[in-house]
This record gives structure tokens, C-alpha cells and sequence, in this order.
């Protein structure tokens, strides 16, 4: 492997012996190679690995695209950035995360729903589904969030605010709603003025934004998951590679960043970032929120050792999208991995960029 590929910012500075460095070398070749031989072999069109470890940084690119800048559709991974754009205003004391729902959204009463907070919104606790059960109609209808957000406020909870987890998107829509409320501003905005921009995340936007639709790169759709598609030809205008959805802007699954800007964005939790949110918000968000007895959970991030592969601390913050994209963040090291990938999550098992995050893990271990 061509040292110059992943030697970078001092490396001679981090790594203290000829031990680390061999152990080191030894674990990005072996990742390197999972993605070489998926592309190799049409398991997987293109993929990004970036790796960052205190100053030192791998990132590398495979397949048919020409740069670790590309721009991927993040799925999930964009819950925690939308998040992190409503936290803002929670610094301004704009609102509290006790604060019922209904205080921002009148017409969310009834059915229990009055007892809804921001908390469990953004813990997945409300009782809110993931998706609406009229999703793929909205989406063939080219529907706005608007209508995203009524059909929400509509949709009957599964059980009492607080007493279960369920992964919800639609809690995810309604609080990053409220920012819009607050702010009089819509979340494509807000995402760029409040976490983009203050983290110089220039290859990064919720939505098309100022990108021409060629910057982006396409999605392996076949393997969609169902409620993008799920491979179906008659979803085509409206599954993630349409220009519908790539201008949208979906709190929940719509923005598009390059790993080095996701690395930006995870770097900004670990403590170092200043005039961003106030450093207390910060390690809330990265912290857990549930009690005990439900899935832990931060504010918008997966945490705790399940967060990251196995060999992470519970002090492990990151999420996953169902296009294909993973990344985390280990304190305890002061490790960062991004992994961004053409072919969706439950495409292949175990898939590439699983693969990948293990063997990162593992050679952190050793």
C-alpha cells in the first residue's frame, strides 16, 4: 500500500514505536482491502474510509468515483446533524427538553399524546412509528415536509410517551420542526447555518442545496430499503436517487456530506470545538438520556459500546444510515470512522462497511 495514501499531519509525531506503526499499517490494509475486493467484484460500486486518530488521518477512496471528497446520501446519519441544528436553539434557552410538544404543535392533543416532550422525540421514546403508513403514497405524491409533518401529528402513538423504544423518524420530523417554528426558518436552512457552516462542512447540505445533482453519488436502489423503493422500477421518481427526494431535505434521511466533513462533524462532540454548542449540550447530546431498561440513546446519536463495534467504550457516540453510510466516534481513543458506501445497509450480510468498522476497532484493541 502507498504509505503517502494515509500519512498525513505528523504521523511520526503519534505513532511511538515501530510496533504501533506496524499494527497500524496492518489494520488499514486489511480495510482497505474488504472495499478494494467489493468494488473489485460489483459487491459495491464506490466507498469512502476515514479514519482520523488523534492527528493522525487514513481516507481513501474505491470504485467508480474520483475522490474522498464525494458526496453520499448519509440516510440516517443525518438525524443527529438536524438535531444538533435544533440544540442550538436549547442554548439560547428557546426551549427545554421536558417542554411537551404540544406547546409548539397545538393540534398534537389527544390519545396521549399531550404527554409527548422533546426528550422523547429526540430519544425515540414517543411512541411515534419510523415511518407514516401512508409513507410510499407521499412520496409517489412528491409531498412536502409539511405534509410529512401533518400526517405525523395525525398518526396514533404506539404506546405511552417514555414506557418503550422505537426507532421513530417521525419524532426525528416533528423536533426539527419545532427549530423551524422557533427560528421562523426551514431545516434546510437551519442545518446549514447552525452546523455546517460553524464546522466549515463544505462538501455537506440537507437536500440538493447549492450542489449540482451530478456532485452526488448515486445509490445502489435495487437493494433499497422498502420505504425508499425497496428496488421497485415504478418507485423511481421518487426513491433516493430522484430528484424529489434529493430535494427534500428529510430531517430524517436527506442529507448529503463527504466522510471528511462526517469527520468534522463527529470531531465537534469530542470536546474541542469552540463557539459551537455550549460544551455541556454537547456531551448531553452524546450521552445517555433513556432510563435504565430501554435502548440508550443520546439526543439524536446512538451511544454507548453498541454505538461502535465491539472493543468501543460506552463513551461511543455515531449512528448508521440505511444507504450504506456508518460512523462513530471513540473519546476514549480520540477515534473517528466514517464509512460511506454505495449499497444499502441490508443489502449484503455482513456487509463492507461493517466489515470495515470491526477491523478499525480491532486495531485499536491491539
Amino acid at each position: 500500500m502507498n504509505r503517502r495514501t494515509f500519512v498525513q499531519c505528523g504521523l511520526a509525531s503519534v505513532i511511538a514505536s515501530p510496533l504501533l506503526a506496524a499494527i497500524q499499517n496492518q489494520t488499514l490494509e486489511a480495510t482497505d482491502k474488504i472495499l478494494s475486493d467489493a468494488t473489485a467484484t460489483n459487491i459495491l460500486n464506490s466507498a469512502v474510509i476515514h479514519v482520523t486518530q488523534r492527528d493522525f488521518t487514513h481516507s481513501k477512496f474505491f470504485g467508480n468515483i474520483k475522490s474522498t471528497d464525494a458526496r453520499y446520501l448519509l440516510g440516517s446519519i443525518t438525524k443527529p446533524i438536524c438535531i444538533t441544528a435544533l440544540m442550538h436553539y436549547f442554548d439560547r434557552a428557546d426551549f427545554s427538553l421536558d417542554d411537551k410538544l404540544q406547546k409548539f404543535l397545538p393540534k398534537f392533543t389527544g390519545e396521549g399524546r399531550e404527554a409527548v416532550t422533546l426528550r422523547h422525540l429526540l430519544t425515540h421514546t414517543s411512541g411515534l412509528p419510523d415511518q407514516l403508513p401512508d409513507n410510499n403514497e407521499l412520496r409517489k405524491q412528491y409531498a412536502g415536509l409539511s405534509e410529512f409533518v401533518a400526517g405525523a401529528i395525525r398518526t396514533p402513538l404506539s404506546f405511552a410517551p417514555g414506557t418503550k423504544y422505537q426507532y421513530s423518524s417521525m419524532g426525528i420530523l416533528l423536533a426539527t420542526h419545532v427549530a423551524e417554528l422557533i427560528s421562523k426558518a426551514g431545516i434546510l436552512e437551519l442545518t446549514d447555518r447552525n452546523v455546517f457552516r460553524p464546522l466549515k462542512m463544505t462538501r455537506s447540505s440537507l437536500g440538493l442545496g447549492k450542489f449540482a445533482a451530478t456532485d452526488l453519488i448515486p445509490s445502489q436502489t435495487e437493494f433499497a430499503a422498502p420505504e425508499a423503493g425497496g428496488g421497485d422500477p415504478s418507485a423511481k421518481n421518487w426513491d433516493w436517487n430522484s430528484s424529489y427526494w434529493r430535494n427534500l431535505g428529510a430531517p430524517w434521511g436527506g442529507a448529503f456530506c463527504s466522510a471528511p466533513d462526517v469527520a468534522k462533524f463527529l470531531a465537534a462532540f469530542l470536546g474541542k470545538q469552540e463557539g459551537f454548542l455550549k460544551p455541556s449540550t454537547v456531551q448531553m447530546m452524546v450521552s445517555n438520556q433513556n432510563p435504565v431498561g430501554l435502548t440508550p440513546r443520546g439526543l439524536g446519536f446512538n451511544v454507548g459500546s453498541s454505538a461502535g463495534p465491539n472493543g468501543c467504550s460506552e463513551r461511543t457516540y455515531g449512528h448508521t444510515g440505511s444507504t450504506g453510510t456508518l460512523c462513530w466516534a471513540d473519546p476514549a481513543t480520540e477515534t473517528i470512522c466514517v464509512v460511506l458506501t454505495s449499497l444499502p445497509a441490508t443489502a449484503v450480510k455482513p456487509h463492507p462497511r461493517d466489515l470495515v468498522s470491526a477491523k478499525i476497532a480491532e486495531g485499536i484493541q491491539r
